[in-house]
């Protein structure tokens, strides 16, 4: 199982959870080779080289399959040529931070707005990257409230966050597990999540979608990806694995505590999944301006 992001990240905890319950069922070893570089990149490409039987899959963000293509001019691959989808496992939602440097009374993302449109220079969003989903929601949030954002890279969500809290940001939008620690040390504020409903780990916190922007209703899954062209066999067995390994209690519990939530899909219904999303974040970077990388 190639993984693009190094060891202890939350790509590569969830991995591991995986491949030790791929033995003996599907596999009588298996192990995780990390490939990070270019931003997960590296490893879709050492997986669409390996031969179809099987045996190398790739465990990703949907991030690299789904906007990728539309944020650098030139990718070594094609998601959808390249590469033959099983399955989902987790997915993490978004969620909208604040801290000191905005008013205790502003709880809402439309009191967020308002301050932001009274304090212009005051106004900037942290992401985790240029061309991150992070930002990329960000600029949708802002095209929805009619509020322009100065977007402040990071390198990760994590440091996004410590500047919120810090004061030095106003807001970041980034994964609910870039902000559960520093959300539950009291020291940020969460004014809404991303999901279909209320997220289980910030409760108190309504949805965008509650809140009247139903176009930020958006996640980030994690899956698993084979070489294009393996055997159909092989791909059911593993998205039968997956379903199984998604409903056990120990799983679960590693996924909740990195605020991850189980997701599990069949491999026909991640393809049109894919398809969706592609299209998606492709309209989103067009109207947002953004200019592609190379």
């Amino acid at each position: 199982m190639v993984v693009g992001y190094p060891p202890g990240g939350s790509v590569d905890l969830v991995a591991r959870t995986l491949a030790e319950r791929l033995v003996p069922q599907y596999a009588g070893v298996a192990l995780v080779e990390n490939k990070p570089g270019a931003a997960g990149r590296m490893a879709v490409e050492e997986v669409r080289r390996t031969a179809p039987d099987g045996r190398t899959v790739l465990f990703t963000p949907a991030s690299v399959v789904t906007l990728y293509p539309h944020v650098y001019r030139k990718l070594a691959y094609d998601p959808f040529s390249d590469l033959a989808p099983v399955s989902p496992v987790c997915a993490s939602c978004f969620a909208l931070a604040v801290g000191p440097r905005v008013p205790e009374g502003v709880v809402t993302v439309e009191a967020f707005a308002r301050w932001c449109k009274a304090n212009p220079t005051a106004a900037q969003c942290g992401n985790a990257g240029a061309g991150s989903m992070p930002h990329l929601m960000a600029a949708l949030m802002g095209r929805e409230l009619d509020t322009e954002f100065m977007h402040v890279p990071y390198r990760g969500g994590a440091l996004a966050m410590q500047a919120v809290a810090a004061g030095d940001l106003a807001c970041a939008i980034g994964t609910e597990s870039a902000a559960r620690a520093l959300y539950l040390a009291g020291k940020i504020r969460v004014l809404a999540t991303s999901g279909a409903e209320r997220s289980p780990f910030f409760a108190a916190a309504a949805t965008f979608r509650e809140q009247g922007l139903p176009a930020l209703t958006q996640r980030e899954w994690f899956g698993m990806l084979a070489p294009a062209r393996t055997p159909a066999a092989n791909v059911d067995a593993l998205a039968g694995l997956l379903r199984a390994v998604a409903r056990e209690a120990s799983v679960r519990l590693t996924l909740e505590k990195a605020a991850l939530l189980p997701e599990v899909t069949s491999p026909a219904q991640m393809a049109a999944a894919m398809r969706h999303e592609y299209e998606f974040w492709g309209q989103v970077v067009r109207d947002s301006g953004f200019t592609p990388e190379a």
